[in-house]
């Protein structure tokens, strides 16, 4: 009998390092391009955030990877808008999609959060609000101040030549006590 070595790839999401940083805008352009298959290439042309904010993110302790054999391969971002954990962007590069990763990234930034989760997306855009509603996200109709101001910021950028909307995602029962 013959035992086999099993491998484990070595796969993980944890707090992004600075070392990170430098591919975060890079997995952002590769996830924008699906975009431009459904003639929204002007988000696909969008500029990733740049090395201080990022650096400002991770320094805060609000920027996340995904990590495969070393390297990041998604990412997520975070802010406080309304006193409420909002995600500010969540990438995944194409190699890495369809395997759950983004979820992931969503449900440890759940795991973490006593408040709902917040996030503003593009309504019909399927790996948008219907992908968000398929993880417990439902359309805000009334969102709070700073939540209108970003949805405001968006559409002065151009963004609501699409439509768009805010999402909200309840806390957990637990997390409500």
């Amino acid at each position: 009998m013959h035992d086999r070595p099993s491998i484990i790839a070595l796969v993980s999401i944890r707090a992004a390092l600075a070392e990170d940083l430098p591919l975060l805008p890079r997995i952002e352009w590769a996830a924008g391009e699906k975009f431009r298959a459904i003639g929204m290439g002007g988000i696909a042309d969008d500029e990733p955030l740049g090395p201080s904010e990022l650096a400002a993110y991770q320094a805060a302790g609000r920027a996340w990877v995904h990590v495969e054999d070393g390297m990041p391969v998604a990412y997520l971002l975070m802010d406080v808008v309304d006193e409420l954990v909002h995600i500010e962007q969540v990438s995944v590069h194409p190699r890495a999609a369809h395997r759950g990763i983004g979820r992931g990234l969503i449900e440890h930034l759940a795991d973490r959060s006593l408040v709902p989760l917040t996030l503003t997306t593009f309504r019909d855009v399927p790996w948008n609000a219907p992908y968000y509603a398929r993880l417990g996200f439902i359309v805000l109709h009334d969102p709070a101040p700073q939540l209108r101001k970003i949805r405001r910021h968006e559409a002065e950028l151009g963004l609501d030549r699409w439509p768009r909307c805010c999402m909200i995602r309840p806390a957990p029962p637990t997390a409500r006590r």
